[in-house]
């Protein structure tokens, strides 16, 4: 048997999408026994800012407006890659907790162009249709602008409704009575 290692490419996709390959990750499998399937040369994102990629995948501008750290980062993202992992690979930091779309960490609100989420299971469908979503789970559709979100916000305006019932006011009349009863 012909072994060989993987060009960046496969190995990126390993690291980028696991729950394609759930038998390798579950197995002790050595990744420099698969063979890289890849017909087109592919270059890597270098650290200089230089970026190329695959002919044969579209690539967009993604836009992040980071609020908290009021900066705005610009890189460029393939179609078939996450945009937090692919603004890690070029040494952009944005924020995140979980990697797997169940947390709303790395929430933004999207200001202009589409972006594919299908395993951002951390926000609502009610959400989606209102502009929000995620980057560590996010596929760009076509040039994106984004802006980060607060992660408590965010996660009030899902899950507010049902454990809360807005805020509390203070009712002395009731503190009375209760410490009446003592």
């Amino acid at each position: 048997m012909d072994l060989q290692s993987p060009c960046s490419a496969c190995c990126i996709s390993l690291h980028r999408k696991p729950s394609l390959f759930p038998k390798l990750n579950s197995v002790n499998f050595p990744l420099n026994s698969l063979k890289c399937r890849r017909k087109t040369p592919v270059a890597v994102t270098g650290q200089n800012g230089s970026s190329s990629y695959s002919p044969s995948v579209p690539t967009h501008k993604v836009t992040v407006i980071d609020r908290q750290r009021d900066v705005v980062h610009e890189f460029l993202v393939p179609e078939d890659q996450y945009i937090l992992h692919t603004a890690e690979d070029q040494n952009i930091t944005l924020p995140f907790a979980c990697r797997h779309g169940c947390c709303t960490s790395c929430a933004v609100r999207v200001k202009s162009g589409q972006l594919r989420q299908p395993e951002a299971l951390g926000i609502s469908a009610e959400l989606k249709s209102k502009g929000y979503a995620l980057l560590c789970v996010g596929f760009p559709s076509s040039d994106l602008e984004v802006e980060t979100q607060d992660e408590d916000e965010v996660y009030w305006l899902q899950f507010g409704r049902y454990f809360a019932r807005g805020p509390i006011e203070r009712d002395d009349y009731a503190l009375e009575l209760a410490l009446g009863d003592e």
